[in-house]
């Protein structure tokens, strides 16, 4: 008898647990290509090893670490750990709760889906080392990052592209968005994860992400509906 339970027990664990996976939104694709958007052919190169900028890049990490606080640095790591949308909370207000913003939600899903992939074929394409690989006695947040996708900063971009996505939609909002963006990117530096190089060209692809997503349909259709979500909530 108590096994028979135990057996039904782990039934009806297993049925919750494939009906939680059932119920998780689907991963979206990215709704730009290489030829929507490359950042080999929009991104400069980064600075050449050893040369001027990029001496003085790891001059400006040595002097952040020296000057940075331990509360800079839990902020920091706050911000690395967290790659999505609920960073701009505090820039928005209490009333963007994604959790209740289901089209908004999405919509910032489908930012991210692209942004990744771009800032993906750029780390790929241009296969530039962290900074702790030239310099291994920096002390970095963590050395979890593949070593050879500094440039550009994938969290700069997902800052920016998201951003400038809820810039638009939120046009009151618009300064404080961009300027937790900003904070978010810089955040990599403190950390020192990036070289200034990185983060600069995950500001300008991030941007441009968000440009070439809003020329599409489909994009634009999801626009109009987080816009719509977000008047009815109450946030502007």
């Amino acid at each position: 008898m108590r096994t028979t339970i135990m057996i039904a027990a782990t039934g009806l664990l297993a049925f919750a647990a494939t009906a939680k996976d059932t119920a998780k939104a689907p991963k979206e694709a990215s709704m730009l290509t290489v030829a929507d958007l490359d950042p080999a052919g929009f991104l400069p190169p980064p600075p050449a090893a050893g040369s001027t900028q990029a001496k003085a890049e790891l001059a400006e990490l040595h002097a952040i670490e020296t000057d940075r606080s331990a509360a800079d640095v839990a902020a920091a790591r706050s911000d690395s750990d967290t790659k999505n949308a609920s960073v701009f909370a505090e820039a928005i207000g209490p009333g963007f709760d994604l959790a209740k913003l289901p089209q908004t939600a999405r919509l910032m899903g489908i930012v991210r889906a692209a942004e990744k992939d771009a800032a993906d074929r750029g780390k790929d394409e241009f296969k530039r080392p962290r900074p702790w690989i030239i310099d291994p006695g920096l002390k970095t947040c963590e050395r979890s990052d593949a070593p050879l996708s500094s440039y550009p900063s994938g969290h700069t971009t997902m800052a920016f592209s998201m951003g400038a996505t809820l810039a638009r939609l939120i046009p009151a909002r618009a300064q404080p968005i961009m300027a937790r963006a900003a904070r978010y990117g810089q955040s990599r530096i403190v950390c020192e994860q990036h070289w200034r190089s990185d983060v600069t060209a995950g500001e300008a692809l991030g941007i441009m992400v968000a440009e070439r997503l809003m020329a599409k349909p489909a994009f634009a259709a999801q626009f109009a509906a987080a816009q719509t979500e977000l008047a009815a909530a109450g946030v502007r």
